[in-house]
C-alpha cells in the first residue's frame, strides 16, 4: 500500500483506486480506511479517483504518542494532499474524520477543495444553551471526565445489533474484519478529549464551497438535527438525514448512503 511522510516524520498509510476527479475519504476514531471499501467500489464505478486517508493511530499508518490533536490531524490532510499532488479534492470525513476535514479547513482554507461531505458529526460535542446537539449528556462541566472509560452507551439511537447485517456486508467485502485501533492509548485518549473540545460552526458557517451535512435519523451519539442547523447560515451547504440508520452511515445505510454521497457529487459538475 502507498504511503506519505508528514512533516513532522510520521508514515501515513493510503488506499488509491481509480482515475478521474479526486475523492478523499477520512474515516473516524479508531476506524480504518478500509471501512470505506462500499464506498470506494460505488466511487471507482462512478468515475471517480478515490484515496482513503489513514489517519495517524490509526489503520496500517504509523501509531506515534505525538500529534494527537485535531489541529495535527488538520495539518495531516494538507501534507497529505501535498505529497499525492491533488488540487481540486472532494473531502468525505465519517464522524471524528469530518471533523479533521473542518481542522484542515480552518487551517488551509478550501483554496484545493471543491467539496465537502461530513458523515454523522456534530460541529460542537458540548451541549450548551445555544447548542443542543451535542454528545449526549456532555457538557462542559463534565467534558474533562466525560470520556474516561470511553465512549458512553448513550441510550439513544439505532441497536447496535440492527447494524450486524451491514456489518457483514463489509467484512464479506473486505473478506475480513477492519482493523479497529485501540481507544485505550494514551495518545488516543488525547486525541478524544481534544475533538471534545472543538468548535467547528464558525469554519462550516464561512466555507465558500459546497458542502453535505448527512445525520443518521438514530444516530446513537447526537441529534440528527445537527445537519439541518449548520447548513442554516451558508448557501453552499445542503442536509440530508438517512431514515433507519445510525452513527456509522457509510456502514449501516450504504446503499441510501452511496445514492446521497454520488447524488451531491453530481450536482456540483
Amino acid at each position: 500500500m502507498p504511503t506519505v511522510i508528514t512533516d513532522d516524520a510520521v508514515t501515513l498509510n493510503y488506499l488509491d483506486e481509480g482515475t478521474g476527479p479526486a475523492v478523499v475519504l477520512i474515516a473516524g476514531f479508531c476506524a480504518p480506511a478500509t471501512t470505506w471499501v462500499l464506498q470506494q467500489k460505488a466511487l471507482v464505478a462512478n468515475g471517480y479517483r478515490v484515496l482513503a486517508l489513514d489517519r495517524r493511530g490509526h489503520g496500517a499508518s504509523e501509531a506515534p504518542t505525538h500529534g494527537a490533536s485535531m489541529e495535527r490531524h488538520g495539518r495531516d490532510v494538507a501534507n497529505f494532499l501535498a505529497a499525492v499532488g491533488v488540487t481540486d479534492v472532494v473531502l468525505i470525513g465519517g464522524s471524528m474524520g469530518a471533523s479533521t476535514v473542518w481542522s484542515y479547513i480552518s487551517q488551509f482554507g478550501t483554496e484545493h477543495v471543491r467539496a465537502i461531505v461530513s458523515v454523522d458529526q456534530t460541529p460542537k460535542m458540548v451541549n450548551s444553551d445555544d447548542w443542543p446537539n451535542g454528545f449526549y449528556g456532555l457538557t462542559e462541566d463534565n467534558r474533562t471526565t466525560f470520556f474516561d472509560n470511553g465512549i458512553p452507551d448513550t441510550g439513544h439511537g439505532r441497536p447496535q445489533w440492527k447494524s450486524i447485517p451491514s456489518l457483514l456486508k463489509l467484512i464479506l467485502a473486505l473478506k475480513a474484519m477492519p482493523k479497529m485501533a485501540s481507544p485505550d492509548t494514551p495518545p488516543m485518549k488525547a486525541l478524544l478529549a481534544d475533538h471534545a473540545a472543538q468548535d467547528w460552526r464558525s469554519t462550516i458557517a464561512g466555507i465558500d464551497k459546497p458542502y453535505l451535512m448527512m445525520a443518521g435519523r438514530d444516530s446513537q451519539f447526537w441529534p440528527a438535527a445537527h445537519a439541518s442547523e449548520s447548513v442554516d447560515n451558508n448557501p453552499h451547504g445542503r442536509s440530508v438525514v438517512l431514515d433507519k440508520c445510525g452513527h456509522a452511515a457509510n456502514m449501516d445505510r450504504p446503499n441510501e448512503f452511496n445514492a446521497a454521497m454520488l447524488g451531491f457529487l453530481d450536482s456540483i459538475e
